[in-house]
């Protein structure tokens, strides 16, 4: 350091050090401008040559036909139930995805006997539910099985026809209607069947 002068090699010290970066304003860059005035001039363009005075529902040019009533058979397939799908959300932790169920707790679905024959049995079964013993394929069976009278007699009917015609299983399908005339038939039942007996009587 100049002992001479130290206050000049101060202020020499301070000429070396760059200034401290600070905020400023830079303007678009041209072609950013240009996009933007090209969008603004299409909007107003689109604006202009828009018809106006008509109905809300014509602003994307639909014609009457398309806008008539929705297709038939598209309509009836938009309403049909899944059955796989209800079975593997209420019936599979128990008679398992296979419908093996578990030998001497669950009982089987496959070749069931109360699957594949009665269906007036078998809706009786999910409306109200069993709370004693059955036999399955020979093999007694002793347990709760819940009452599924909160799904609707769609979602019923189309499990049932789901468990009756997969694994081998070809008996045929029950009806929305089927279900419904013994949800009406059975509607004094507020337990659940006791046995087999219970079950068979449709009541």
């Amino acid at each position: 350091m100049n002992e001479e002068n130290p206050q000049s090699e101060y202020s020499q010290q301070i000429a070396r050090e760059k200034w401290e970066p600070a905020e400023g304003m830079r303007p678009l860059p041209w072609l950013n401008t240009i996009l933007l005035g090209a969008m603004l001039m299409w909007g107003a363009f689109y604006i202009t040559i828009s018809p106006t005075g008509v109905e809300s529902s014509y602003g994307d040019r639909r014609t009457l036909s398309t806008l008539g009533a929705p297709n038939s058979s598209a309509t009836a397939a938009a309403k049909q139930v899944d059955g796989k799908q209800i079975y593997i959300g209420n019936c599979a932790a128990c008679h398992q995805a296979t419908g093996l169920g578990l030998a001497g707790v669950f009982p089987p679905l496959v070749n069931s006997e109360w699957v594949v024959e009665s269906p007036v049995v078998l809706t009786n079964i999910l409306l109200h539910g069993i709370q004693g013993q059955i036999k399955v394929k020979g093999m007694s069976y002793q347990g709760v099985m819940p009452a599924w009278n909160s799904l609707s007699d769609a979602e019923i009917a189309a499990v049932m026809s789901y468990i009756r015609s997969d694994w081998g299983n070809k008996a045929a399908p029950i009806t929305e209607d089927d279900v419904k005339k013994q949800r009406e038939l059975t509607k004094a039942r507020t337990e659940p069947y006791k046995n087999e007996e219970e079950i068979k009587s449709g009541t």
